[in-house]
């Protein structure tokens, strides 16, 4: 697979390294629970279809970058820096 980096262009995924979904998490409080803070660690959405995935460029210009990706097809539709993405 290659991903668009905005500022490299299009590179191969070995250069980079998957860090997650890009969307916010509700941290829970420091008193939360075990219940609250497993569930916060462990479970994630695992959707079918577009997504937008947080990547880190650490094997070329170091940038953080939000990836939409298609995970049935494996398109990737596109790329836009981290630091300028509104959430």
């Amino acid at each position: 697979m290659r991903l668009p980096c905005p500022i490299c262009g299009e590179r191969d995924v070995r250069e980079f390294t998957y860090k997650g979904h890009a969307v916010a998490l509700d941290r829970p409080a420091p008193n939360a629970g075990d219940a609250a803070w497993e569930d916060y660690v462990h479970l994630r959405e695992n959707p079918a279809g577009e997504t937008r995935e947080l990547w880190y460029h650490g094997g070329g210009c170091g940038a953080w970058i939000v990836v939409r990706r298609n995970t049935v097809t494996h398109e990737v539709l596109g790329a836009e820096l981290a630091s300028e993405v509104a959430e």
